[in-house]
């Protein structure tokens, strides 16, 4: 063995190397406040090992980079582990870098003869911003693509050159594949490179200036072997154990839903650009180009001047101030921006609705046993369980609601007034709610008054279609106390007309053979929507929903008014048959005044097929969705 190291030494000189760097001397003795920069290196080095690996399932294009993360992710062995370590170190880098930063300030170790390095690591400083805000679009989800779409909007705000410096950037007048190819272009050539040659120069410069001791020293000095060493690896283990935490924790990295440029999204930025997302939010139109990019040049202008500064006599503790006031804003920017965030309700619904779509894309993709040619974005696009709620918020949210919803979730309220007499129960009947959720809107509130001010749900001016066509929702219209409520006719023109008055009027006049008779023509009206939530039940119960089409036909009368299985030219409400199928909720939504739904009745639903509105494709998306989507779907 000893002979092959002669050899080795021989021909590349290790042995020198290797005591250059291992017998530097550290003024003092070993300190744990040396570590940050051989923590920086260690996190440097995983990023490029880790990178690498990524790099070779990795596909930088617009139709195949999502799909290549998922693969990743989750089909690849262990690379959930692989993705999650390279992202949660590239935040440990972060961290790490303020440390050290804060540790080369405090001891004053940016003095001259020290400026250089010290323009060095102020350089690699923003190289890392660099690394990770191009790192953040590479996944080309929702996430990334928002984020990245709201920051690098910044750049048209530079003074003369804005557009040509976003449009570069962007790689064209829009963002897509050119992005996308730029953005791995800096992401693992350019920054990477830039990064290697500053860090060289850096330990270079550091080398040959030396460490800069805390003084005074509390210890004799000793070799940077085997103390200082120790306590580095020490660190750096500590680094390594608390990246794989999170990284286990989490299950690796998140990975939203395809990126969509035609989809909304909650865009926010890593909590390590907050605060300069929130600071933006005290500037607008022409005062925003001070708030993205001349005080934050003038800042990082001052914290390169440091060195420069510390000449003066007061210039350190200048240094000092500076810096623990820009951390200190830094920090607080980002406390209120998560406060602000979790105080909205709006905010923390658009996040759920995101969690609920990146969860769809891979049960989605895991259900079909693969990705289609066009990309995953585009089976999220013809998913009815995707795009269903967000077409009857946009289209039908301001007539019906979906459980007291609009499809996604939003609650849509207005303010009253409390009249005399009014009780939270009074209140809770008129909209259709609960007394807990009128108690939820209004927490300020104890006992409700004459004049006081109350959020309460919206009148609705049509129903509730949320478990549309199930055993359920009709029983609840066949109910006397439930029929005249907002949940069925809403405010319509029909919250007055025979059905109602039917059901109030005759149902509680039924007898017990009349009261079995009406679950069954309940269970046979339901059968005709064919629901697969129904599907057991309606076979199991055959004969019952047999026994219903005959009452419905005959003991019950409902053919007076409705149509069922056969032609009738005096029916004058909706035809029963196929009720709430996919052929007649399609139809419906197409067409409400074809003479088989409402006609000439109609009462302001607007025709969203023939006029349309909506695409055949939307209109089958919007059925599907409905027959499918439990009531707890929108919560």
């Amino acid at each position: 063995m000893k002979s092959l190291f002669d050899w080795l030494d021989d021909r590349t000189g290790w042995r020198r190397i290797a005591h250059e760097a291992l017998s530097e001397n550290i003024p003092g003795g070993a300190r744990w406040r040396y570590v940050w920069g051989s923590t920086l290196t260690f996190a440097l080095v995983a990023q490029f090992v880790t990178g690498m690996f990524l790099w070779m399932y990795y596909s930088p294009s617009a139709t195949s980079a999502w799909e290549s993360v998922y693969h990743i992710q989750h089909v690849a062995a262990g690379g959930w582990f692989l993705r999650g370590l390279h992202h949660y170190m590239a935040q440990a880098m972060s961290i790490l870098l303020v440390l050290h930063l804060l540790q080369v300030v405090i001891d004053g170790a940016y003095k001259a003869p020290r400026e250089v390095n010290w323009w060095f690591g102020v350089g690699l400083l923003f190289l890392t911003l660099a690394l990770s805000l191009t790192g953040y679009l590479l996944p080309w989800d929702q996430k990334g693509y928002w984020a990245t779409k709201v920051s690098t909007n910044l750049a048209a705000l530079t003074p003369f050159v804005g557009p040509e410096v976003q449009r570069l950037i962007v790689g064209g007048a829009d963002y897509g594949h050119h992005t996308l190819t730029r953005f791995f272009a800096l992401h693992a050539g350019v920054l990477p490179a830039a990064t290697v040659a500053l860090v060289v120069g850096h330990v270079a410069l550091f080398r040959r200036h030396g460490i800069t001791p805390k003084r005074p020293l509390r210890k004799p000095d000793a070799a940077f072997w085997p103390d200082q060493v120790l306590a580095d690896a020490v660190a750096c283990l500590a680094v390594l154990a608390t990246v794989v935490f999170f990284t286990v924790r989490h299950h690796g990295a998140e990975l939203s839903a395809p990126a969509d440029p035609s989809e909304e999204y909650p865009a926010r930025p890593e909590w390590y650009f907050l605060f300069l997302f929130q600071f933006l939010k005290y500037f607008s139109g022409h005062t925003e180009v001070w708030g993205a990019i001349i005080i934050p040049s003038l800042l990082a202008v001052v914290l390169g001047a440091m060195p420069l500064i510390a000449r003066w006599r007061m210039g350190h503790r200048f240094n000092l101030v500076f810096l623990g006031l820009l951390l200190a804003g830094a920090g607080f920017l980002t406390w209120q921006a998560r406060r602000e965030d979790r105080g909205n309700p709006e905010f923390q619904m658009a996040v759920q609705r995101a969690e609920r779509d990146a969860a769809r894309a891979v049960s989605l993709v895991q259900q079909s046993g693969g990705i289609p040619p066009e990309g995953a974005a585009a089976m999220l696009r013809q998913d009815p369980l995707t795009q269903g709620p967000k077409l009857f918020a946009r289209n039908c949210a301001s007539c019906h609601r979906f459980d007291g919803h609009d499809g996604l979730g939003q609650a849509r309220t207005e303010e009253i007034t409390a009249a005399t007499g009014d009780t939270w129960a009074s209140l809770a009947a008129a909209r259709s709610s609960s007394e807990a959720q009128l108690r939820a809107m209004n927490p300020q509130v104890g006992t409700v008054a004459a004049g006081t001010k109350l959020r309460v749900p919206e009148l609705i001016s049509a129903s509730d279609l949320a478990g549309f066509g199930s055993r359920a929702w009709l029983a609840g219209m066949m109910d006397p106390a439930q029929i005249a409520g907002l949940h069925f006719y809403g405010g319509t023109k029909f919250k007055d007309g025979k059905m109602v008055k039917y059901v109030r009027e005759k149902v509680p006049k039924y007898s017990p053979a009349q009261r079995e008779q009406l679950q069954q023509v309940i269970q046979a009206v339901s059968a005709e929507a064919q629901l697969p939530a129904q599907a057991e039940a309606d076979l199991r119960d055959a004969a019952g929903i047999e026994a219903g089409r005959k009452a419905l036909r005959e003991s019950l009368g409902c053919t007076d008014c409705h149509a069922f299985r056969r032609p009738d030219e005096d029916a004058t409400a909706p035809d029963l048959t196929g009720w709430g199928s996919r052929e007649w909720l399609v139809g419906m939504i197409t067409d409400p005044t074809h003479d088989r739904f409402y006609g000439k009745r109609n009462d302001r639903m607007p025709k969203f097929g023939r006029d349309g509105v909506l695409s055949p494709l939307a209109v089958g998306q919007l059925a599907d969705w409905l027959r499918s989507a439990p009531a707890s779907q929108s919560r």
